[in-house]
């Protein structure tokens, strides 16, 4: 096969000239052409009156070698890359210890499916329940204000990422193409054939959910087990080794191979590595709120009069300021077409997230503007952070009026700093409610100056971002992990305790779904090295 990059034709271009553009760009006649397919498709839209498609296409011919060795010297012409998963290890036998894979979000998933598919039949450990209980578990605490600690937006089959956008992209560094396996075996699971080659994908959560029970069902054929409602309690660590897991404090499962793919808000379980010894370190997180605008304002400011347009979908934006105090401000998570959800796993705290379905068409666009902090900001023992996190979100609590309601404030009075007492245009998604009130009080001060600083700025990039009558719903605390349990660079162990394989978003290796999958599999390798080396 042959790839063409940066093939560039209009939005509105007819299906037929793809094939001409192919044909140009090689100077060949149509006959020597045998097939092609789409390995990537964005857009730039820098210019809103004619924005340009940009391929990347793979391309089969009759005379593949000639062409190549002629347009050699073309810097966007060469030999199509093979992208496609290879396994590092395989089970020599069954004489040995099954691994246990703490979490099944991502990056659980992804090592528990890896290992399975080497023939290491893994033990998953979920704390949570099966994706369809914690989804009625979650919507309980949306519609009804009733939570579940165990059963919730961040806990349960799927992980946090099962409640979110779906988003698959991701800026790691991935020269074994990964990721492509983790699209691949999404599509496998019924994830639609896009994803593949879209420059952004996403897969909404109604579809995830499907998904993740269709890629359980094949870890399961595949040797591995994978237990519900098995909240890790404790680590039996001797002499700087693992040796096993205990769960609920009751049953004892013996394993030389733990990973820990916890997701960033297993605070207990944090707090009991921390007191076994794992050696664990503060890390930097943002902190801020969720902003509602109506999409259709979003759309209008990236893509002008191709707003609406099929191929384009609904618009969204990545913003920056460096303000004059000395914090970055930007937008996280950004959820187009979406919903800003309940996301707390703690009684008496308030959390915001964003989620998005399939088809990205609600009315109201969302994400993140958050502020950089670091350990500086929340000095003492690497735990520090958390305790910042939940201090926040009890403030945000009482704030809401002690009902799970979140506070929230117009952008134009978060502005001018006066306290909001009815809702504009605007209507916020967040449920069970939004109580109105200042929101200057959420957040430490240098927060809220370099968010009010930042908003008018974003308004000069994205027209109409500081209107009056849009949205801040608080608070956003869990943008990423607060810890990191920090890893060799050769057998991804941690540092002191051998065994044990701190993976993903908890430890402070991903940061969304693509990058925790990524990290599974890398994760899953090393166990499987291991495993045989052991043997």
């Amino acid at each position: 096969m042959l790839r063409i990059t940066d093939l560039k034709l209009p939005l509105d271009h007819p299906e037929s000239a793809l094939k001409r553009a192919i044909l140009e760009q090689l100077a060949i006649p149509e006959s020597d052409l045998v097939d092609f397919n789409i390995f990537k498709r964005s857009y730039d839209a820098r210019k809103k009156t004619a924005i340009i498609l940009i391929y990347t296409i793979d391309v089969e011919l009759k005379n593949e070698s000639e062409v190549l060795a002629r347009l050699s010297k073309q810097p966007n012409i060469g030999a199509t890359p093979d992208t496609s998963y290879k396994f590092v290890a395989h089970a020599q036998d069954s004489d040995f210890k099954r691994p246990i894979v703490i979490g099944f979000g991502p990056c659980g998933l992804f090592a528990a499916l890896l290992l399975a598919e080497m023939g290491y039949r893994p033990i998953v450990l979920e704390r949570g329940k099966t994706v369809r209980e914690r989804t009625k578990d979650t919507w309980g605490l949306w519609r009804k204000r009733e939570l579940q600690p165990e059963s919730n937006v961040q806990f349960g089959e799927g992980g946090a990422g099962t409640f979110s956008d779906g988003k698959l992209y991701s800026q790691i560094k991935d020269p074994k193409h990964y990721g492509r396996k983790v699209i691949t075996e999404f599509v496998k699971a019924g994830a639609p054939k896009e994803i593949l080659y879209v420059s952004k994908p996403h897969i909404g959560t109604f579809r995830l959910v499907k998904m993740i029970e269709e890629m359980r069902h094949n870890i399961e054929a595949l040797g591995g087990e994978i237990r519900f409602e098995q909240k890790v309690t404790d680590i039996d660590i001797k002499n700087g080794e693992v040796h096993g897991v205990r769960v609920n404090d009751g049953e004892y499962t013996e394993s030389n191979h733990v990973v820990l793919a916890i997701g960033h808000s297993a605070r207990d379980t944090f707090q009991m590595l921390y007191d076994k010894g794992v050696y664990i370190e503060a890390k930097p997180f943002s902190i801020g709120f969720r902003i509602e605008h109506p999409q259709s304002v979003i759309d209008k400011a990236r893509f002008g009069p191709n707003a609406g347009n099929e191929i384009l979908g609904a618009a969204d934006y990545k913003l920056v300021h460096h303000a004059k105090n000395g914090r970055s401000v930007y937008s996280f998570c950004m959820c187009p077409g979406g919903t800003v959800v309940a996301a707390t796993s703690e009684p008496g705290r308030v959390v915001t997230n964003g989620m998005s379905q399939y088809s990205r068409n609600e009315r109201n666009a969302n994400s993140a503007i958050v502020v950089g902090i670091s350990p500086e900001d929340y000095p003492g023992n690497p735990l520090a952070g958390i305790d910042l996190q939940r201090k926040l979100e009890e403030r945000a609590y009482k704030m809401g009026g002690e009902n799970y309601n979140a506070p929230g404030q117009l952008i134009g009075d978060f502005i001018k700093g006066i306290k909001s007492t009815e809702l504009g245009n605007v209507t916020p998604s967040y449920k069970p409610g939004v109580t109105l009130c200042d929101l200057a009080e959420a957040l430490p001060e240098y927060a809220i100056n370099a968010i009010r600083e930042a908003i008018p700025e974003f308004d000069k990039k994205i027209k109409g971002f500081a209107m009056n009558d849009g949205i801040l719903t608080g608070i956003e605390t869990r943008t990423s992990s607060p810890i990191r349990i920090k890893r060799t660079d050769d057998g991804l162990q941690s540092l002191n305790t051998k065994g044990l394989y701190p993976a993903g978003e908890g430890a402070g290796y991903a940061g969304g779904i693509l990058s925790a999958g990524v990290d599974g599999i890398k994760i899953a390798e090393a166990v499987a090295l291991s495993i045989n080396a052991d043997s």
